[in-house]
């Protein structure tokens, strides 16, 4: 018998879970490491500001859903105005979309709330607990009195944050001139306390803890921004072709054309140490990449130590990589930009003409109609007025399509400011003298802003009387 042994092949169990490797970002200097940083202190002063202004006697920005009205400065709008809510998040769509195709994913690394808190929570981290390498080898070591105390400030501070994320978040459902002085008694209602909760668990959790965990796993935009790419969209990328082959520069050299052969990337991996979510640039593009350009001023402070040009990572597109010419002008881009164009300019038209006013109108269902001892028809309806502008109002209210028609309502009604009035109406007409053409006639409501003069609202209905 042969003594040659036998390979085992045994299929073996393999685990699709891979354990989370914590990312230590390390701390860059550079141009777009301080626009990013404006772009998050104006996030976070618009988020934790705007909820403090007022407009005309109100917070600015309120969204009373007791009272179903959603002031947004000058406008209040209604649940009748969810059209332009629809349009609003159209055109957010087709921005993302424009902006996708002609830049990559500028809205992650610059402007996402979840990019933004997690920049955040790093930057208290680092004055916290130190340098990227100073947190690795204190996670290393075991906990000692220093080291607590580091852990405890940082989560802490993050905490606090959290808090003051979901406070004003509830500050805009609730007023927030009063909601902070019902946290200070603990006079919260049942609502106010969960979501104030939900908010801060929300925030620590996902800006302090997962962090690239949601932006990978969580976020959708990271799996179908693939398809509004295209080979002339600028993205960050590596430069293969100049960095290739890449290799540390050793001063031990013996002939210069040793570190001839070898292109401008010295592996030195600091564009992955600065990386928010771990990837290496080098690899190609990747949807985990976030478009931050942390990786292009880690580069760019490489290459100015070496004297060599900047850019060799940087924002580009495939053509320019591949030596061809970029087309910034395309068809896809041209459209996205034609339907956002488009769908702006309708939002902007319907928010301009949208009329402060509403009109509901039912009849009574107890009975189609009433007959009177004179022969006379009545029918009776409810009118809903609702004044939807920033000021009081005076209306008058008319009736068209029917002759001779007499009516127990005054014509003339002052709304205060977002008040809802609900008016009954009889309508009494005599069907001989006002010879209707058929036992149901159609009528219309029609309301006057007394004010200007401009018809606000026209609605119909129907008048009903027994056959002659």
């Amino acid at each position: 018998m042969s003594n040659i042994p036998v390979k085992d092949v045994t299929p073996k169990e393999q685990s699709l879970y891979a354990k989370r490797e914590k990312i230590y970002v390390r701390e860059i200097l550079g141009f777009f490491q301080k626009l990013r940083t404006w772009t998050l202190w104006a996030l976070m002063a618009s988020y934790y500001g705007a909820v403090w202004l007022n407009w005309d006697g109100r917070q600015a920005i309120y969204f009373n859903l007791p009272a179903r009205q959603f002031h947004i400065f000058g406008i209040t709008f209604w649940p009748q105005d969810f059209m332009l809510l629809s349009w609003a998040l159209i055109i957010s769509a087709f921005a993302l979309f424009t902006v996708t195709n002609m830049a990559g994913r500028l809205w992650c690394g610059y402007t996402c709330p979840q990019s933004a808190w997690s920049f955040l929570f790093m930057w208290v981290e680092e004055r916290t607990e130190g340098t990227r390498n100073q947190r690795i080898k204190m996670d290393k070591d075991d906990m000692s009195v220093t080291k607590l105390r580091k852990k405890a400030l940082k989560h802490t501070i993050w905490l606090f944050i959290a808090l003051m994320t979901g406070v004003t978040f509830v500050g805009y459902f609730s007023p927030i001139r009063q909601l902070v002085p019902d946290i200070m008694v603990f006079n919260l209602n049942g609502w106010e306390l969960f979501w104030i909760g939900f908010f801060t668990a929300a925030t620590y959790i996902n800006a302090g803890w997962m962090r690239e965990q949601v932006c990978i796993y969580m976020c959708p935009y990271a799996r179908f921004q693939s398809v509004m790419y295209d080979q002339d969209t600028l993205a960050v990328s590596y430069d293969f072709n100049r960095g290739e082959p890449r290799g540390k520069r050793s001063k031990k050299a013996k002939e210069e054309t040793d570190t001839d052969k070898l292109g401008d990337c010295v592996d030195c991996s600091l564009c992955v140490q600065v990386c928010p979510t771990g990837i290496d640039i080098r690899d190609g593009l990747q949807y985990q990449c976030i478009g931050c350009a942390l990786c292009v001023d880690a580069c760019d402070s490489i290459m100015e130590k070496l004297n060599k040009p900047k850019g060799l990572v940087r924002y580009t597109t495939e053509n320019e990589l591949e030596g061809k010419k970029t087309h910034f002008v395309r068809p896809r881009l041209i459209g996205y930009g034609i339907m956002l164009g488009g769908m702006i300019i309708a939002f902007i038209y319907a928010l301009s003409t949208r009329t402060p006013f509403e009109l509901d109108i039912e009849r009574d269902r107890g009975s189609l109609y009433q007959v009177t001892p004179n022969d006379t028809v009545i029918n009776s309806y409810t009118l809903k007025m609702m004044n939807m502008s920033q000021q009081e109002t005076s209306y008058r209210l008319t009736i068209e399509g029917l002759p001779d028609v007499a009516t127990d309502a005054s014509g003339f009604y002052t709304l205060k400011v977002n008040e809802l009035r609900e008016i009954s109406i009889d309508l009494e007409v005599d069907p001989a003298e006002a010879k209707l053409p058929t036992s149901k006639t159609e009528i219309e409501f029609v309301v006057v802003d007394e004010t200007n003069g401009k018809e606000v609202a026209r609605e119909e209905s129907t008048f009903i009387a027994p056959r002659l």
